[in-house]
């Protein structure tokens, strides 16, 4: 009897080993296929994000002004991102959004976008389809997601003045409200071919004068904050060309 239940123990024993070994084996190539498909998404993303990088350069070589001004709302609107919407600060669409924003002035004449001096209304009339312009051209990359929602409408207003679609208010995706306010506090704060950039005070005060009409109210107030913020030396932000 004693015999036998040392043999059963035994056996017993064996079949655990193997279990634990079997089970060891399938852990390990569970660990090694994840490994894989972590290092086939990283190098996915990081084609991903060249690829955009490229389109908005294809854009900064068509438009000068683009260069610094790309560079600059991202960051603006990454700031801005992170204090109201945090949830679309880890979506690299959002990201792709920003950089591409004006890709649709691919298809907007130089001689538009190199003018010296104001435009006429007909030939803003052709520069306000730059938007759709953008959206038809990035269409197919499947990958950029809402991406295309920021390129269709950082030109929309808060009272339902802008373009293309007129849309008011949270009819407007809210990454293209935040990119539209980086995007207009960007162009008051640098040199236009045709007129000297602003102050950041008085960029803030117009900021403060158009919240509830152009922009998102609770927009406009989180971006003074962080601009103030800034000056308090608590927030980093890229200079602008009247620092």
């Amino acid at each position: 009897m004693e015999a036998s239940s040392a043999g059963d123990l035994e056996h017993t024993r064996r079949q655990l080993l193997r279990f634990a070994e079997d089970l060891r084996t399938v852990v390990d190539e569970e660990r090694r296929q994840r490994e894989q498909a972590d290092a086939a998404y990283r190098e996915l993303s990081s084609a991903y994000a060249s690829m955009v990088r490229t389109l908005a350069e294809v854009c900064e070589a068509k438009d000068s002004y683009t260069r610094s001004h790309l560079d600059r709302t991202f960051q603006y609107a990454t700031l801005l991102t992170n204090r109201v919407a945090p949830e679309y600060s880890e979506r690299a669409e959002i990201g792709y959004g920003f950089l591409l924003h004006d890709i649709g002035k691919i298809g907007i004449p130089e001689a538009l976008l190199k003018k010296p001096g104001p435009l006429t209304e007909d030939e803003w009339v052709v520069m306000r389809t730059h938007p759709l312009v953008g959206v038809n051209l990035v269409k197919p990359l499947k990958f950029l997601g809402d991406a295309v929602g920021i390129i269709r409408s950082h030109h929309e207003r808060w009272d339902g003045k802008g373009y293309p679609e007129g849309l008011r208010g949270e009819e407007i995706f809210l990454p293209a409200r935040i990119f539209m306010l980086a995007d207009t506090f960007d162009a008051m704060t640098t040199d236009r071919p045709y007129r000297r950039a602003v102050p950041i005070d008085a960029a803030l005060e117009e900021v403060e004068r158009h919240a509830g009409t152009q922009f998102d109210p609770e927009l406009a107030r989180a971006w003074i904050e962080i601009v103030e913020d800034m000056e308090r030396g608590t927030a980093g932000m890229p200079p602008s060309e009247t620092s």
